[in-house]
């Protein structure tokens, strides 16, 4: 399925090349499609809809670095989409490395699952409605004369306000672990981990396209990554792309 978007009246030319992208997608002219994409990447813009199309076309073509690199883009702005959650399980059951991720305890896993309901800009959007449904419950409070209908009020402004403020604690969580947490796609097919940032270092183990793995260093030359089952080990950058 294709997704569609629009850029509004001030970007015409990023919109047309978005719908050319998608004729052409409907015509099985993958390539075509991904360049015209790309170049509205290129032109500074990007939607969920933009790296969904993108990821599509490349996984028409078996791209397995491309398609799972985009899907995880589109899924950090639009991390609740069961249907780009589904594609990239689809892709990433094209990788040839297994990893299994080290078990969470339930808190963790749970605390995870809510940080991950909104983007950090949805998390911000909520605690904005949150804390103006407190602001008008209020008002009204103070206005109003009724007994009953004030006590509801009353408790419809300070609950608003209690999940605002836990909204605005999530939404700084989400800015931290964005922050903090950089992951990335191996983009070579077949990567050699070493346990030294230099090419003089031991080989600890191989990875190949289309992995998904977090930087926790990173210099000019060569990055430092974790697994999701623990294992660390040095890459060189130019054999993976940020997220």
């Amino acid at each position: 399925m294709v997704l569609f978007v629009s850029f509004g009246s001030h970007a015409q030319t990023p919109e047309q090349l978005f719908e050319t992208g998608n004729s052409q997608y409907a015509q099985n002219n993958y390539e075509e499609a991904i360049k015209n994409y790309e170049k509205v990447l290129d032109a500074g813009y990007e939607s969920a809809a933009v790296y969904y199309n993108l990821a599509n076309a490349n996984y028409k073509l078996n791209r397995i670095a491309p398609s799972i690199y985009n899907y995880e883009k589109a899924l950090q702005l639009k991390p609740n989409d069961q249907e780009i959650k589904n594609n990239l399980e689809f892709a990433q059951n094209m990788t040839v490395d297994a990893i299994t991720p080290l078990p969470q305890n339930t808190f963790k896993k749970g605390y995870r699952a809510v940080l991950g309901l909104f983007s950090v800009d949805g998390w911000a959007v909520l605690t904005v409605a949150l804390l103006g449904l407190f602001t008008l419950s209020f008002l009204f409070y103070y206005f109003i004369a009724s007994t009953s209908l004030k006590r509801t009020l009353f408790t419809v402004s300070f609950l608003a306000l209690g999940l605002g403020l836990l909204s605005l604690t999530l939404a700084f969580q989400s800015q931290s672990e964005k922050r903090n947490r950089i992951f990335a796609v191996v983009f070579s097919p077949e990567a050699e981990i070493k346990n030294a940032p230099n090419l003089a270092g031991e080989s600890s183990f191989v990875l190949h396209e289309g992995t998904k793995v977090r930087v926790l260093e990173q210099d000019v030359n060569w990055a430092m990554i974790q697994l999701a089952d623990g294992k660390e080990g040095w890459i060189p950058v130019s054999d993976i792309k940020l997220l």
